[in-house]
């Protein structure tokens, strides 16, 4: 494993690479790799066996970016692009055209890549609403915390949280989760009509029961103390198979949630990583300030959600 993971190991990161380099590679295409930190991620997942990266970007700037950090991409494939801009659609265009099963941002905006995605005619947009995951391996916390959605959607509606409710429980039982608990955050536990997440926690929890949002055990609204802590939820009284030991935390908007996980990275010396659902494929969005490590576990969790994918659409046609 990479040498970060000595120094700050992450047994929960390491399981799930671990788990993902026993599913078939995929073809994932990398959108504007012309730095260091996007072309190491490449590089180090393909030779854990876990990608085959699609590099779409100036071939010189991409070459030059591998020489200056010492990286061998003599066989890795090279589609030419002139810009920034050009690289999101490419890239884009390699998974409608069936040449890639995931996406990964380089050293382009996030704002440039997710508009390629989005485009009306030529993007990889469904019917489900797009958002992001944060998977959060805590030190001392037993399992890895899914948390979403704190980097996509600002302020979503009921209808939004419906999918991106769905979207986080399609993730953890394409990561291998026996039993997706799903716990609707807000400030407290009963619903109270002045605080608008609570009265939507309590919607989301009966569609689940109608069958609106399926695959997981939903209950809510929940503090986050006795979502996690079984002690906070005995102590207030709460009865319930999530309380105390949800594995998916739905915070209310974007600020809650980005609060919520980086007071745990800086905090609690919790790593972050992530990946963006809704779309055609998996998209993964590396970051600088992420570690090694990290990076690796986005694009393991990409390649899960890919197989996760491939199986259900074999199951279709079966």
């Amino acid at each position: 494993m990479p040498e970060d993971s000595a120094t700050k190991p992450h047994r929960k990161y390491e399981a799930l690479i671990a788990s993902a380099q026993q599913l078939k590679r995929v073809a994932m295409a990398v959108a504007h790799p012309c730095d260091a930190v996007s072309l190491e991620s490449a590089v180090e997942a393909a030779r854990l066996g876990l990608i085959q990266p699609i590099l779409v970007g100036p071939p010189a700037r991409i070459r030059a970016a591998a020489e200056s950090a010492k990286l061998d991409i003599g066989a890795l494939e090279i589609v030419a692009s002139e810009h920034s801009h050009e690289s999101a659609a490419k890239a884009v265009l390699q998974v409608r055209s069936g040449r890639a099963e995931a996406l990964m941002k380089g050293s382009l905006h996030t704002d440039e890549l997710m508009a390629a995605v989005v485009a009306r005619d030529t993007g990889i947009r469904t019917a489900r609403r797009i958002s992001h995951c944060f998977i959060m391996d805590v030190p001392g916390h037993d399992s890895a915390l899914i948390i979403t959605d704190a980097a996509v959607n600002i302020a979503p509606d009921l209808e939004a949280k419906v999918d991106i409710v769905q979207n986080a429980i399609d993730l953890a039982h394409a990561m291998g989760a026996a039993e997706v608990r799903v716990a609707i955050l807000s400030a407290m536990e009963t619903v109270n009509p002045k605080v608008p997440s609570t009265l939507e926690a309590a919607a989301l929890c009966k569609m689940a029961d109608r069958g609106q949002i399926t695959g997981a055990l939903l209950d809510g609204p929940l503090a986050l103390d006795n979502a996690i802590s079984l002690d906070a939820a005995k102590i207030k009284n709460i009865v319930s198979p999530v309380a105390g030991r949800a594995n998916v935390l739905v915070v209310p908007d974007l600020e809650a949630g980005n609060m919520l996980a980086k007071s745990l990275s800086f905090l609690a010396a919790a790593d972050a990583a992530g990946i963006v659902l809704g779309a055609r494929v998996p998209i993964v969005l590396t970051s600088r300030a992420d570690s090694l490590l990290t990076r690796l576990a986005s694009c393991a969790v990409a390649v899960q959600v890919a197989a996760a994918r491939r199986a259900s659409a074999n199951a279709a046609i079966a």
